[in-house]
């Protein structure tokens, strides 16, 4: 037998519904329609009806701060008072953990910084004040360490130059000073190497023009003096040995114009 087109949305509505014959606001808040089952309610198994629960009555997330059910902690987590946060640093699901991450005061972060969490640590490092940012340097996670890379001071970026991770440095040999760059000239990704012979000073470039990728010689050539051309002629690349020949072609040319 066919079923309307009603009755098959029907059977196939999995909204958990809780029991409200067990709830403690079924004679206050049921009562008076501001809490609806399949909607919006505080001990269905739905993380969607709990946030709308809290939604509609953040001033109840405390009672709720040391549920069993890690979701509904994680979500009354987020309407708490900042000054109830303190003793969810511990809790013991990460899900609450992050929540917190987002909200602590930035004074209490560095509790979480050491966190067995990844994302908790990521966080962390991408809300902690500047000064501070060097403690998570160390970092075993790669992402924490990037995050680290992107806020550091870059004065402060020497300490990740030799980095394990690819991605890392990248980071580093984009924002560290010109000066420092000569500390990743031999840097064994050439990406990397490619980075640095793009921003490093022109009078520094000598030590970068017999790489042993012609990809990071080229970009040596499109940005050296004179002298540093005319030992590039010589490159058993011909790309890099015909950009040189053009560059010096043209600062002639340019000199030439300039004394007309």
């Amino acid at each position: 037998m066919m079923t309307s087109s009603a009755e098959g949305e029907d059977a196939l509505d999995l909204t958990p519904l809780a029991d409200c014959s067990r709830c403690a606001y079924r004679s206050t808040l049921l009562a008076a329609g501001t809490c609806k089952p399949g909607d919006r309610c505080v001990i269905a198994e739905s993380g969607r009806q709990i946030d709308r629960f809290f939604k509609a009555h953040p001033g109840l997330a405390s009672e709720y701060a040391q549920d069993p059910f890690w979701e509904r902690r994680a979500i009354a987590a987020r309407y708490l008072p900042t000054n109830r946060l303190q003793p969810l640093l511990i809790d013991p699901d990460e899900a609450v953990r992050r929540v917190l991450a987002y909200r602590v005061p930035l004074e209490w972060l560095l509790e979480l910084r050491n966190d067995s969490d990844r994302e908790v640590r990521v966080t962390v490092a991408d809300r902690l004040p500047e000064h501070q940012l060097e403690l998570m340097a160390d970092d075993p996670d790669y992402l924490v360490r990037a995050y680290v890379a992107k806020r550091l001071p870059k004065g402060r970026l020497f300490r990740l130059v030799a980095d394990p991770d690819n991605e890392v440095r990248r980071t580093v040999a984009e924002r560290i000073p010109s000066v420092s760059l000569g500390l990743m000239a031999e840097d064994h990704e050439v990406g990397i190497r490619r980075i640095v012979a793009q921003r490093m000073d022109v009078d520094d470039l000598a030590m970068m023009s017999r790489d042993r990728d012609w990809t990071v010689r080229y970009e040596v050539a499109l940005r050296a003096d004179p002298d540093l051309l005319l030992q590039m002629l010589d490159d058993n690349e011909e790309e890099v040995c015909l950009t040189a020949r053009q560059r010096l072609d043209d600062l002639q040319y340019e000199a030439v114009a300039d004394e007309r």
